[in-house]
């Protein structure tokens, strides 16, 4: 797929720029210089065209193992993946010195270049700008105003000629494969016309599984993230907050498509200040939302604290498959007294989910993390799982003989039926002659044997209880 990279100095709109072309919000906006700090690419539908598009970080001048240094490390990671860039420079504030220094810079990439001068929305304000950026030497620049969307069809034809022809075939392609359907009764003798072939494989059609990866700051995210991929793809370091953007990321595991989303750190809420931080927060959480499955990671030398079980909490009360990533466990030396503290928090923390799977990590030396994504494609069978209607109801009639509802008024309160209405997670309807009057504690003894018969064990189980129709009401 042709890659398009965004580059420039911090703060010319590359993140605004890449949003516009997305068609979606996906990389954090503000008025901050340095605000990207990893490279972050998505497939977007340009024009005509299916591109990769990524969003990288500011050019700095660092060559150091400071965070501009290493910012600028993963730009120049991004570029060299790329098959074209986009250089995009501030029509208001014109050329500057940096952007002629990355200028001289990125010819020597030899990559094809399209000079793209954004907030050029008001034009007279821009046209110093604008009429500067020829001496850079990239040909005519093509004027935008990425916020307001403006000049985005001129930079498509800019790209074009670099991009790859659309070979359109003589022959339909349907046709060299397929009997044509409507001569199928013209046909003599006797035939099978195979309509499975026209289905594509289950290959094609499986979708991603998505994994986020979620804990508080410093705990080993992107550290996890570089091991999983065996590749330095987003930032890491010993400052904490690194991470900002929710990083998607696509990989296979053992064939298995898989969109893994590094995360910015939570930390406690009163805490949270910074506007920038408040952002990154929004943006785990919106991660979280649409994840499947969530990896969190927790320190094991401060292990499961206060804030790794709001964590926790939020994400099983969004329904997601929760699997708890131990991390720096080389470095515990009584690792049975940790365990035994750990699950204690975790009986006593999250008792609305029993037997949450616990794997024990270290990010930095790559161990157990096969034992870690087995868990993972496991809990998703569980998160996914769907159980029969007759049998689930089999199941309620021997639960409700072994121990039957509390008494409403001196008469039974018969539950009357049951069934799954819903998977990721499983949630089932109850339908109870008085549902109001079902006490919590016959929920919960309920849920408890669901998941003890059907092995719904370490995924949220949802219940809902309904009352039945009385016919006689009427």
């Amino acid at each position: 797929m042709f890659t398009i990279a965004i580059l420039g100095r911090p703060n010319v709109g590359k993140s605004t720029l890449f949003n516009c072309i997305a068609g979606k919000q996906l990389a954090i906006v503000d008025d901050t210089p340095g605000v990207t700090r990893d490279w972050r690419e998505t497939q977007a539908f340009f024009y005509d065209r299916d591109v990769m598009l990524m969003d990288t970080a500011g050019l700095e001048e660092k060559f150091d193992e400071s965070i501009q240094g290493r910012m600028r490390k993963q730009t120049e990671e991004a570029l060299s993946r790329a098959d074209a860039v986009i250089f995009v420079i501030d029509g208001k504030t014109g050329l500057t010195s940096v952007d002629q220094h990355y200028a001289q810079w990125l010819r020597k990439q030899k990559k094809p270049i399209v000079l793209a001068v954004n907030k050029c929305e008001n034009e007279k304000s821009a046209m110093a700008g604008l009429a500067e950026s020829y001496t850079l030497g990239f040909g005519e620049p093509v004027p935008v105003s990425a916020a307001h969307g403006h000049g985005i069809h001129d930079l498509y034809l800019a790209l074009l000629p670099h991009m790859p022809k659309i070979e359109v075939p003589i022959e339909d392609e349907f046709e060299k494969q397929y009997v044509d359907i409507k001569r199928i009764d013209d046909l003599e003798g006797d035939m099978t016309f195979d309509f499975a072939a026209l289905v594509p494989d289950n290959d094609i059609l499986e979708k991603p599984l998505k994994i986020a990866i979620v804990g508080r700051p410093n705990a080993g995210k992107s550290t996890l993230v570089n091991a999983l991929l065996e590749d330095h793809r987003v930032m890491v370091g010993p400052e904490a907050g690194i991470t900002r953007d929710a990083i998607a990321i696509d990989w296979e595991y053992n064939g298995r498509k898989i969109k893994l989303v590094d995360t910015a750190g939570l930390r406690k809420k009163a805490k949270v200040q910074d506007k920038i931080e408040k952002m990154s927060v929004e943006d785990t959480m919106r991660a979280i939302r649409l994840a499947q499955i969530v990896i969190m990671v927790v320190d094991a030398e401060v292990m499961f604290e206060k804030q790794d079980q709001q964590i926790a909490d939020h994400i099983l009360q969004e329904g997601r498959a929760l699997i708890i990533a131990v991390n720096k466990w080389d470095i515990i030396k009584d690792k049975k007294e940790a365990l035994f503290q750990l699950q204690y928090s975790l009986d006593t923390g999250l008792a609305q989910v029993k037997e949450l799977p616990v794997v024990t990590i270290s990010a930095l030396n790559g161990r157990n993390l096969d034992s870690l994504m087995d868990a993972v494609i496991e809990t998703y069978g569980t998160w996914t799982k769907r159980i029969s209607t007759s049998k689930m109801n089999r199941w309620l009639a021997a639960r409700e003989s072994q121990n039957p509802a509390p008494l409403v008024g001196g008469r039974s309160n018969r539950l009357k039926y049951m069934t799954q209405i819903n998977i990721r997670p499983p949630t089932f309807a109850l339908w109870v002659a008085r549902a109001g009057e079902l006490p919590d504690t016959y929920k919960r003894y309920i849920v408890n044997a669901l998941r003890a018969d059907f092995d719904l064990k370490g995924v949220p189980v949802r219940l809902l209880v309904r009352a039945s129709k009385n016919p006689f009401d009427e």
